[in-house]
């Protein structure tokens, strides 16, 4: 958005990155949990330019630049590899592109591609638990009033991450220049909805039985944009391990703790 301190994608395509630039780190993409939006070809359409062309925009600037930056960062997501209750999941599994998130994921780290000495680390992640966004923006006031509940079987499994995990692993990635290639960017302890919905509901002192049947899952947000939700991956960080990254919170149990708060952050 226009402001003193922003450049717009207009800019960008016609000057460049600004000078001096060191790392280039892209989060954008429509909203696809955006309850508002129908789920039709238009919203569709919208979810893979907003992030196709815009990683595209972003690593022409780089190519074209003359003092390149050292590293390229993308923030992608799980849904690279398709829903399953079997198959475990680290960076080396291949990503087959066969529903319509994980087509997307391919087209849109395809895109992220530039020319060395350019590091690129493509972070997938998972669903980013934050006070202030995300899955607890959704669900806090639910929860808060005792109407929780797990969505679907609940036997589904949940990638995720901690807001402040998630920042922190992309400063990581800026900051050490052995980190390339592909990360899961989900917390080292694998859940279930189930489990994240008991942890959250106890975190807030609550309880949570009222369980969200698939078929109205399926009815209010259609079923290809639904399985986000009722259907999961089993995701490990075995990369980021391996690079030697600490978790703030690497326990489902202290990162609900940390979001059940109603009150903002000083």
């Amino acid at each position: 958005m226009p402001a003193a301190n922003n450049i717009s994608w207009t800019t960008l395509e016609k000057s460049g990155l600004p000078e001096c630039t060191t790392a280039v780190v892209n989060c954008a993409g429509q909203q696809f949990m955006d309850f508002t939006k129908s789920w039709t070809p238009g919203f569709k359409q919208n979810v893979q330019n907003s992030r196709i062309y815009t990683t595209k925009s972003l690593a022409k600037a780089i190519n074209q630049t003359n003092k390149k930056p050292k590293v390229f960062v993308l923030v992608t997501g799980v849904g690279a590899y398709e829903p399953s209750e079997t198959i475990k999941y680290d960076e080396s599994s291949p990503t087959t592109g066969t529903d319509f998130f994980s087509k997307l994921l391919v087209e849109w780290e395809k895109a992220a591609y530039v020319d060395p000495p350019v590091r690129l680390v493509i972070i997938r992640s998972g669903a980013v638990i934050g006070r202030n966004g995300g899955m607890i923006k959704n669900m806090i006031v639910p929860f808060f009033f005792g109407l929780g509940g797990r969505l679907g079987s609940g036997k589904q499994y949940l990638p995720w991450i901690h807001i402040d995990d998630l920042t922190a692993l992309i400063k990581y990635s800026i900051e050490n220049e052995q980190v390339k290639g592909i990360l899961n960017g989900v917390a080292p302890q694998v859940v279930t909805n189930e489990e994240f919905t008991q942890s959250f509901a106890k975190a807030l002192s609550r309880p949570a039985f009222l369980p969200v049947p698939e078929f109205v899952l399926n009815y209010m947000l259609h079923p290809e944009r639904a399985m986000i939700v009722t259907k999961g991956q089993y995701v490990v960080p075995k990369r980021v391990l391996e690079y030697g990254f600490k978790y703030k919170y690497p326990n489902i149990d202290d990162a609900c703790k940390e979001c059940a708060y109603l009150l903002p952050r000083n």
